[in-house]
């Protein structure tokens, strides 16, 4: 069973290279997406499939730690960061795409997948699912916001 996908695209007055800096730079992530408390790096190396982080962020005023991983990386283009947590499977994409004007614009899509449910698994699962959309909405649209503050720094 799949959650409504949920897409999203900024407009950033910076380079492909600046918006994947501010993406990809795993160390800053907490300086620069508002909504992150901590990130606790689990391998080595750039960026690139393979690499994992812990991410802690605050909603509904609890924290909460997930564990990321990069799926697909193309730099200065896409990337996919999958996380797995119990039955469900977040996922999430970056595209970039340069503007012929200049800039770029940047679309950001989050879903999760979860195996069938029936009974009041499925019952309280569709009725929680209209908070965490608009919850994850606005995290997603102040991650945007923060990536484009944080390309227009670096270039």
């Amino acid at each position: 069973m799949s959650t409504p996908r949920i897409g999203l695209t900024q407009f950033i007055d910076a380079s492909p290279e600046a918006v994947w800096t501010a993406i990809s730079d795993l160390g800053s992530a907490a300086e620069t997406l508002t909504g992150v408390d901590a990130i606790e790096l689990l391998t080595d190396g750039p960026y690139d499939v393979g690499t994992r982080w812990r991410e802690t962020r605050t909603m509904f005023g609890m924290k909460d730690t997930m564990e990321m991983e990069v799926a697909e990386s193309t730099p200065h283009r896409s990337t996919v960061i999958l996380s797995p947590v119990g039955d469900l499977l977040y996922r999430t994409e970056f595209t970039l795409r340069p503007r012929v004007a200049g800039g770029t614009e940047l679309h950001m899509a989050f879903s999760a997948e979860q195996p069938p449910q029936s009974g009041l698994k499925a019952l309280a699962t569709s009725m929680l699912a209209g908070i965490g959309t608009r919850a994850t909405r606005t995290a997603m649209e102040q991650d945007l916001q923060d990536i484009a503050a944080a390309a227009r720094t670096r270039g």
